[in-house]
Order: C-alpha cells, then structure tokens, then sequence
C-alpha cells in the first residue's frame, strides 16, 4: 500500500499558477504510475496527468496539455503537477493516486485502476 498527501492547494486567480506536491510513503517500487485528478461536486474524477516512476514517462489529458507539467523526484518520493495558465475550469479538488503498471495507456486514465489514493487539495480560480 502507498500513503499518499497532497499540499500546494488555494485560490488564485485565472492566469495565475499554482504548483500542486504528492508526498509518497509505502511500498513505492519501479512500476509505480503515478496520477493526478480532480473532481467538481456531481462528477466522477476526472484525468489530469500521470508519471511512471520509473523513466518519467508522462501522459496528460487533453485539458492539461501544454498548460500543466506533471515531474516525480525519486529521491525525495516526491510527485508534483505545475499548473500555469490557470482558468476558471480548472477549480477542483486535486487528488494524486498510485497504480502499478510499465506501460501508459488508456487504464492511466481511469480512476478506477488506482489502488491508493491521497485526501485531496483544492483549487479555486477566480476569474
């Protein structure tokens, strides 16, 4: 099992950016994918990005592309999601989660294939 808490939450404005951290404990190992989502009330959690821990192979949502940055730091079992050019949709509670897997593919993008997950952080932008 992995232990996992997010920070770096709050309210900003559109335009602004806002660098979210997933501390990680536990039995973090080298097929470890590492994921990020959010969910607004009424909604399923949504895809953001995911990492694998080993090689640093990323995939991100087509929302997120270009505008958010998904890195780990192995070391410090670390994973963090850069978010720049924030907009009023991105307001979401922000949840990191862990699977196991080598590969990306489209399972990375469901909720549903993650085992652990943290307490969530949230995002609030204003316009």
């Amino acid at each position: 099992q992995v232990q996992l808490v997010e920070s770096g939450g709050g309210l900003v404005q559109t335009g602004d950016s806002l660098r979210l951290s997933c501390a990680s404990s536990g039995r973090i190992h080298v097929t470890t994918v590492m994921g990020w989502f959010r969910r607004t009330p009424g909604k399923e959690r949504e895809f953001v990005a995911a990492v694998t821990w080993s090689g640093g192979n990323t995939m991100y949502s087509d929302s997120a592309k270009g505008r958010f940055t998904i890195s780990r730091d192995n070391a410090k079992n670390m994973v963090y999601l850069e978010m720049n050019s924030l907009k009023t949709d991105d307001t979401a509670v922000y949840y990191c989660g862990a699977t196991t897997g080598r590969l990306l593919n489209i399972a990375t993008k469901m909720w549903r294939t993650y085992h652990s997950w943290g307490q969530g952080t949230q995002v609030t932008v204003s316009a």
